[in-house]
């Protein structure tokens, strides 16, 4: 019986700490604030969500020397802060772990802030693969 217990204990944190993989269709919806901004439109952010992150709200990507966290993959060299680099600009003002959770809130307010100061070609993925032909990441529930 105890090892029952212990199972299900560790099975219940297991979840908890697991990453959110959202579907086109929950990206769609959770970014309804972001719809034109920066003339930007619902189906391209789902595109380049999909294409930077894997809509895994909990993707971190090491790359040359910075780190990147979360759905949009935001860089703690610039603008978020970690305990990785001990200088960042923090131009959002947000510990980067905050974007590695399931409420998109802060991740859209600095992503706008990310939009107003370098606009869209921060993301990569959206020139190269997002920019056109957007059919397939539109979402007809919403």
């Amino acid at each position: 019986m105890m090892s029952f217990v212990s199972l299900l204990l560790v099975g219940n944190l297991f979840h908890a700490i697991q990453a959110e993989q959202l579907t086109k269709c929950e990206v769609f919806q959770r970014l309804k604030d972001l719809d034109g901004y920066g003339g930007i439109t619902l189906p391209e952010w789902v595109c380049t969500v999909f294409h930077t992150s894997g809509c895994d709200t909990q993707t971190v990507v090491n790359n040359n020397g910075s780190t990147e966290y979360g759905l949009f993959q935001i860089n703690n060299k610039i603008w978020c802060r970690d305990n990785h680099i001990p200088h960042s600009r923090d131009i959002c003002g947000i510990s980067c772990d905050k974007f590695l959770d399931d409420d998109l809130t802060d991740d859209i307010m600095c992503v706008k802030k990310i939009l107003d100061n370098v606009g869209i070609n921060y993301w990569l993925a959206h020139k190269a693969l997002c920019s056109e032909k957007l059919d397939q990441w539109r979402c007809e529930k919403w």
